[in-house]
Parts: structure tokens; sequence; C-alpha cells
């Protein structure tokens, strides 16, 4: 049986398997948590060109994470050196930040998740790299109706397995796989809690959505099939056959009504196309 708790405030919580419900507070600091994610990747939107190293990057999302009162929550997770995961083409998640430069045609996903006052502002998004192909465009423009889709199923009183359903759906359409290795993910005070989302499911099924969770909701979508491999570092993930891969992310509370995104750009950059 699931079992949820309230979580009233700033005190210290663990990860012990519970659904956590979080009060007004825990939305507040969501949104400040939220809203400084979203500024570091409309920063990157402005980066993203052929011939910036993946690095520089890093290193600009370090420094405006910093300069913010924030600390990047990715440095030092399980060993990771870096402030943000950067996976290009056909890396399905979890790339490393390196002097790799981005390329004409490129499409790009960067995931970053400022730590601000003890809140996880956890998102990602995809940027083209100059002129792409009319297939990455579609698997780009497909992969954030996918999470949109996810997020407009996350409602009170709905199930889990809604928001996986959604998501599969739409993919499928398209011929697309849709990741099962990698999922979403509770969040607040914890980087990762409870519950997993996964973003194949069967509606209908899985916990109750209440009022007070906190989520990410991130549908990787590959162009072939769903095959994920892991490389040899530990960390990189790419599909298995090689095909483009795709993710978008957000994190989102559920109201009494319906849910709230804490990582919507103020400028409009979180959805392509990006105008600059």
């Amino acid at each position: 049986m699931t079992q949820y708790q309230t979580i009233d405030g700033n005190e210290t919580v663990i990860r012990d398997g519970t659904i956590k419900l979080h009060t007004e507070a825990g939305f507040a600091g969501m949104r400040r948590a939220g809203a400084l994610a979203a500024e570091i990747l409309d920063e990157v939107a402005r980066m993203v060109e052929p011939g910036i190293t993946t690095a520089a990057i890093d290193d600009r999302v370090r420094e405006m994470t910093l300069d913010n009162g924030a600390v990047p929550a990715t440095m030092g997770y399980r060993g990771y050196e870096h402030s943000c995961c950067i996976s290009i083409n056909h890396v399905v998640c979890h790339g490393i930040p390196s002097e790799k430069i981005l390329k004409e045609g490129d499409i790009v996903n960067v995931d970053v998740t400022p730590l601000l006052d003890g809140w996880h502002g956890d998102t990602s998004r995809m940027y083209m790299v100059g002129d792409v192909s009319l297939k990455a465009r579609r698997l780009v423009d497909v992969t954030h109706e996918c999470l949109m889709l996810g997020i407009e199923a996350a409602q009170p009183g709905a199930r889990l397995g809604d928001i996986g359903a959604a998501i599969e759906a739409h993919a499928r359409q398209y011929r697309y796989g849709v990741v099962r290795e990698f999922c979403g993910h509770g969040l607040g005070r914890l980087f990762h809690d409870a519950p997993e989302v996964v973003h194949a499911a069967k509606a209908g099924t899985g916990p109750e959505l209440k009022p007070g969770m906190f989520m990410t909701i991130e549908p990787m979508i590959n162009a072939g099939k769903a095959w994920v491999k892991l490389l040899n570092d530990g960390w990189t993930a790419v599909t298995r056959d090689k095909s483009l891969s795709a993710q978008f992310e957000h994190s989102i509370g559920i109201t009494e009504t319906g849910n709230e995104i804490f990582t919507l750009s103020p400028t409009g950059l979180h959805k392509p196309p990006y105008a600059v």
C-alpha cells in the first residue's frame, strides 16, 4: 500500500519510500529553485551554437548557479564531477561535459538541478545547433508534446500510470521508442525520492496523485527502438541502434485543481522553436 507523508516547512526528510505531500512553504521553495533552473537554461539557449564545447556550457551553468546562491546538485552526486549533464544526438541521458565541440545539425539536451535554499529545481531542454534535419526537428517537437501531455495527465485524483500512458500513446503515433530504463521521480528537499514516474505505463495504475506531491516528468524518446545501453564511464546512456534521442523535463507540483510547473522559462524558451 502506498504511504504518504506530509512535509510542512523545512524539516529534515529522508528517502524512506513514502510519497511526500508538501504545504505552501514547499511550493514557495520549489518556485524559487525552479525559476533559477529555468533562467540557467535560458542562458544556455544563448550559448548553443556550432563550435562551442560542452565544457564551456558546464562552466557557465556552474557560474550562474553559484552566483545566485545555489549549488549544482549534480556535483559530487555519486562521484559525478560536473554541474550539468549534456547529451548529444544518440546520447539518451547523463552525457558528461567535455572538450567535445557542438556541430551544425546536432541536437543536444542540457539537464540542470540547482539546489537553492534546500530545494531542487530539476529541468532539462533540447537545443538545436544551427540547421538540423527535419527528422531531428520532428523528434524534438514530439518529445516536447509528450512532456506536456504527461503533465496534462498529472491531475489530483488521477493515477501515476496515467502520465506514462499519455506519453507512450503519443510517441507510438510516430513509431518512436519510449525509454524505460530511466524515469522521472519525486523531488523537493531530496534530489531523488518516491515515486518513480515511468514514461510508458498503463492508465489507471499506480499511486493516486494527491495535492502536494512534487515530481519530475522527463520523457526520453528515441527515433528508433527504445533500447539503451550504458557506456563504460558508468554514466552515459546511448541508444543501442544509434538512433537520435530527445528529452524534456519539468518539475511540477500537484495542486487542488491541477498542477503547477515550477521550471517554465519566463521568456518562453522552454519549448521549441527557440528565438533568442
